[in-house]
Order: C-alpha cells, then sequence, then structure tokens
C-alpha cells in the first residue's frame, strides 16, 4: 500500500530560512531536503514572486485596525446606528457598512474574524508577471552565488587560476581575452560559445561531443580562424570538457585561465550571451541538428545588435575595427 508523507505547512520562519538559503546559492534540492520535502514544494513558494525575496508585509495606516474592528462588534451588539459607529470611529458610514457586509453582517461580525480575514484578502499570491515578457524565459532570479556545478566539478589537472589572467583582460582595456562555455540542449548535445570582452562579440561552434579531445579541436579550428592579436587568452569554468587545455594552448599559443569553482560571474559576458542565446535555442532543444550556418546566423544577430555599454555601437563594428587596426 503507497503511503504520502504529511502536508506541510510552512511558517514564516520557514520561509525566512528558504529566503536565506536561496540567496546563498543553494540549490532547490539542498533547501527541501531541510524540510524533507521534493525541490518542487520548495520551488512553489520561491517561484511566486520570481525568485525575489518578498518585503516584509505591513498593514496599511488607512485600513481599519483590531482595535477599531472591536469597537464596530460592541457598537453592532448595542444596536448602535452605522453612523453613530462610524462618527465614534471618525470613519466615513461606508466603510463600516462595507467591514460588517463583508464579514458576516450584523449578526455574525466579530472583530478578531473579521480582522484575519481583512489580512488575507490583503495578501496578493500573485505570480510575477514580468519575468514572462523577458528576452529569457527564466521564471527566477537566481542568486549570484547560485551554481548547478558541484565543488568537485571538473577537476582540472594544472588549471591556471583566472587571478593571474593579465590586468589587460580583466579592465577589458585591450580586445583579445576571450570567454567561453559550453550551451547545452537536449540528448546530450551542445554547442560551444565564445565573447570577446573587449567588443563583445560572439563566435558559436558546432561541437558533436562534450569530450575534451572534440572541444578542443573545435575551439583550435576557430582560435585559427582570428589574427593572433584579437586571441591572447581564453577564459573557461572548470568543466572537464577543457581537460586538455595544455594541447590547446601548445596549439595556438594562447593561454588558459580557469574560474574560480562555482564562480560563474567571473566570465559574465558569456554567462550573459548565453541567457541571450536560449532566444533562439530554449532549454530542451536538441542542438545537434543545428547546422554551424545556423550558428552564424544567430553569432550576426547578436553581433550587429547595438550595446548601450559600447556606446550604442555594435559589437561587429567594434571588432572590425580592432581587425583593422591590426593591419
Amino acid at each position: 500500500m503507497r503511503t504520502y508523507r504529511q502536508r506541510i505547512h510552512y511558517t514564516e520562519a520557514d520561509k525566512n530560512m528558504m529566503w536565506d538559503r536561496w540567496r546563498e546559492g543553494d540549490s532547490l534540492e539542498s533547501i527541501a531536503q531541510l524540510f524533507d520535502r521534493t525541490h518542487g514544494s520548495v520551488a512553489r513558494i520561491l517561484r511566486r514572486t520570481g525568485g525575489i525575496r518578498p518585503p516584509k508585509r505591513t498593514r496599511s495606516r488607512r485600513a481599519l485596525s483590531l482595535a477599531e474592528r472591536e469597537e464596530i462588534s460592541r457598537g453592532v451588539v448595542a444596536g448602535q446606528s452605522l453612523r453613530s459607529i462610524a462618527a465614534s470611529l471618525k470613519r466615513a458610514p461606508s466603510t463600516v457598512s462595507r467591514e460588517i457586509n463583508r464579514n458576516g453582517g450584523r449578526q455574525h461580525y466579530r472583530a478578531n474574524v473579521a480582522d484575519k480575514a481583512a489580512w488575507d484578502r490583503a495578501h496578493r499570491p500573485k505570480t510575477c508577471k514580468l519575468l514572462q515578457h523577458l528576452r529569457r524565459t527564466r521564471r527566477m532570479r537566481r542568486s549570484r552565488h547560485h551554481t548547478q556545478k558541484t565543488a568537485n566539478h571538473g577537476q582540472i589537472s594544472d588549471a591556471v587560476s583566472i587571478s593571474e589572467r593579465p590586468a589587460e583582460a580583466e579592465d577589458r582595456a585591450v580586445p583579445g581575452h576571450w570567454e567561453g562555455d559550453l550551451l547545452f540542449g537536449s540528448k546530450n548535445s551542445q554547442i560551444a560559445t565564445l565573447v570577446e570582452r573587449h567588443t563583445r562579440y560572439v563566435l558559436l561552434a558546432r561541437v558533436k561531443s562534450k569530450d575534451t579531445e572534440t572541444v578542443v579541436n573545435a575551439l583550435i579550428k576557430q582560435a585559427h580562424k582570428l589574427p593572433r592579436e584579437l586571441y591572447k587568452s581564453l577564459t573557461w569554468d572548470r568543466g572537464k570538457e577543457m581537460a586538455d587545455h595544455k594541447r590547446f594552448t601548445l596549439d595556438t599559443n594562447i593561454k588558459v585561465y580557469f574560474c574560480d569553482p562555482q564562480s560563474p560571474w567571473q566570465r559574465g559576458s558569456n554567462e550573459n550571451t548565453n541567457g541571450l542565446l536560449r532566444q533562439y535555442f530554449p532549454k530542451g532543444m536538441d542542438l545537434s541538428n543545428v547546422h554551424q550556418n545556423r550558428l552564424n546566423a544567430v553569432a550576426r544577430r547578436l553581433n550587429e545588435r547595438p550595446r548601450e555599454t559600447l556606446n550604442f555601437e555594435t559589437p561587429a563594428e567594434r571588432f572590425n575595427q580592432c581587425v583593422a587596426s591590426t593591419g
């Protein structure tokens, strides 16, 4: 016989704990384990406000207080008219009339019951509508500390930390420093995404498999298409697809730097671009059948989009200026 767990009603303290852990970057699964529940139980709470912690609820100064409702209740029992009750409270008669009518009328009006009902009615358990109209379809905002990758994800031998990356790459002062990652689809499919930090120029490449040999071969092929002056370094996360990073550096003379564990914001340009790419390649899409011509067309659309951070020039314009300067 199948058994079901008893339904749980989360207290305000429970919800505060959820929001604290979510802000720290914990996954839905790890938060749910604290309550012996599945991640869907926690997601239901967080998704109501789009992953953004709601402000603490307070009563409106114009709303009736519990003391005023008790005064109304005593007036009703004493048989006073609505106008006399309203006058004693310095409220409009219509306010007292609506209060009594919506809470059972004269015969059933109770101050405590009416006060709780008013508090419940004031609550707005509506789902966040803003994220439905954004370019990205993500329904919940995540903490900058959040990652779906565990602490031991991608143990790379002889990995050079991002802290050793040149200062010119950090401040985007000169072109030639790139960020890269894999964008995953269904059926174990993926594409390689590359973004140049100075110009925000995007390159996309087909990758038949995520094993390190295939990925590195695809990245080497892309690197040989660019002038040496415009490809000086590559920053990647600690995924095992870059385990053969030494071969990439040996073949291209391009240094590879790795982000700190669970720190995806350290390659923020690439993370932002991957989010934009979901407009064209939504989650769950099989990417194995996407032709390179299609990838080139999507990259062209992103590269021809004016950017405020580039003074409303396009990445293509900035990148072509860099190419021209190399002679």
